[in-house]
């Protein structure tokens, strides 16, 4: 089991270290790909939003679920923490 272990922590050392050299060489093409995927992400939640009647006439009902979700999940983080 020890050996699975070493051969498992070489690979994500060597991963490690591609990764941080090709981010440091493409820097804004990773700035860019992130915001892109963070703001299509937000986007499509946006849309499955307006196809929900009950949220999309009644904004307030959003922004109570959206309070509790906040909430509920800094409640667990603080407990897994």
């Amino acid at each position: 089991m020890h050996k699975i272990s070493e051969v498992g922590s070489h690979v994500t050392q060597g991963a490690r270290g591609l990764r941080d050299s090709t981010f440091t060489r493409f820097p804004i093409i990773f700035s860019l790909l992130t915001t892109f995927g963070l703001v299509a992400t937000l986007y499509g939640f946006e849309k499955v939003i307006d196809k929900i009647d009950i949220l999309s006439d009644h904004p307030e009902i959003l922004l109570v679920v959206g309070l509790a979700t906040l909430a509920g999940t800094g409640t667990l983080y603080k407990k897994l923490s």
